[in-house]
């Protein structure tokens, strides 16, 4: 009997799959294979609490790991791919697309985690990677801990924009639960949606480097044609009042 899965359910698999990952670099993190990334939490200061409550972990560096945990617990390794979570090599061979990294589980508004972003502690490059796009993840559609932070978004009527996972981490623990993160981009206008009826009011705090002050300039432009009305609004002056200055 053949039977047509639909859309949702591919995308509640790949949700799944996400899930479970995040477990399994959890556990890994507390392992002695996971030592190098606990100590760069210690030493950035980053408590257990913090960590459990953002589901940090760390990825095997035996490039299968992952893998064979998957298969271990009766997953389909195509939709593990489909996933991002694997990836098929020149020769054939499916690996584990993550490997002795730093594990940041990245979660969409309603709580799921779509994707993953992953830094390296050896010095190699890239220093971060992320989940390719997906059915589930499209990292220029998602803001780094907004599930986390919406209630004092609306609370406070104001969200701070960072750039990384790190600084949304540490801004959390020392208590600015307002923090969310655009992933080391500029913003997009769907970031700066998911934030207009949320709060009328942003700050961008971008790193003050050259490639910071090019994400700020850009995220100004981005979020001043789209907020611009909005912010407008929610201090009841004219709208007339506000233009868009070229240049």
């Amino acid at each position: 009997e053949l039977s047509q899965e639909t859309k949702s359910d591919s995308k509640e698999t790949l949700f799944t799959i996400n899930h479970e990952a995040a477990k399994f670099y959890q556990e890994n993190l507390i392992s002695k294979n996971g030592l190098a990334c606990l100590e760069y939490l210690q030493e950035r200061g980053v408590d257990k609490k913090t960590a459990d409550q953002f589901q940090v972990g760390a990825s095997p560096n035996t490039g299968d790991a992952l893998k064979s945990h998957l298969e271990t617990l009766g997953f389909d390794i195509q939709d593990a791919v489909a996933a991002g979570l694997l990836r098929t090599n020149p020769d054939g061979q499916i690996r584990d697309f993550f490997w002795g990294r730093l594990m940041f589980p990245i979660h969409d508004r309603r709580g799921r985690i779509a994707g993953f972003g992953g830094r390296t502690l050896d010095g190699s490059n890239p220093k971060y990677i992320n989940t390719a796009a997906t059915s589930v993840f499209d990292k220029k559609s998602i803001l780094y801990g907004l599930d986390k932070s919406v209630d004092s978004i609306r609370k406070q009527d104001t969200a701070i924009i960072v750039e990384g996972y790190m600084d949304v981490i540490t801004a959390h623990e020392h208590g600015y639960q307002n923090v969310v993160a655009s992933m080391g981009t500029a913003l997009t206008e769907n970031q700066v949606s998911l934030l207009r009826t949320r709060a009328p009011r942003v700050v961008l705090a971008l790193d003050a480097d050259a490639a910071g002050q090019q994400a700020m300039l850009r995220s100004l432009r981005t979020s001043w044609q789209l907020l611009g009305g909005t912010m407008q609004d929610a201090r009841g002056r004219a709208r007339s009042d506000m233009k868009l200055r070229s240049g």
